[in-house]
């Protein structure tokens, strides 16, 4: 069986943290359905507040998660940090930041990786892929 065709067999699960509705919009649209050809089917889980994704993570299941790093009360760069130092087997954290001069604090939150909002159509779908290839070959899916 090709690695196409076994990956036609699966999904990934990746959230997407934002309280702005707009950004998770466009975030889904850069996403589409796949971000690769090697790597399965996405499916998307939404979610607005620190509540909802704390829940998310904590449950299980998602390979990816991308955080806003401007969202309010509780903003991405938090939030990663938080789930870096407390879950052990934490999925890989990809961050969006506003500002160039907050690409540093991806250091201090421990994202996997940082992207710039709005996002670069052409940048964000491959590094998304290649935290989703990372993440599925450390599970053995």
């Amino acid at each position: 069986m090709s690695a196409d065709a076994s990956a036609a067999d699966k999904t990934v699960t990746v959230l997407l943290y934002s309280d702005d509705r707009q950004v998770r919009e466009n975030l889904k649209l850069a996403l589409g359905r796949r971000v690769a050809a090697d790597l399965p089917e996405v499916v998307i889980v939404e979610t607005a507040t620190h509540a909802a994704v704390d829940h998310a993570i904590r449950q299980g299941g998602i390979d990816l998660a991308i955080l806003d790093g401007e969202a309010a009360p509780a903003g991405g760069m938090g939030i990663s940090k938080q789930f870096k130092e407390e879950i052990a087997d934490c999925p890989p954290i990809l961050l969006l930041v506003i500002r160039k001069d907050d690409a540093w604090l991806s250091a201090w939150s421990l994202a996997d990786a940082v992207e710039r909002y709005p996002i670069d159509p052409v940048t964000f779908p491959g590094t998304v892929a290649e935290l989703l290839r990372r993440r599925l070959q450390t599970t053995g899916v």
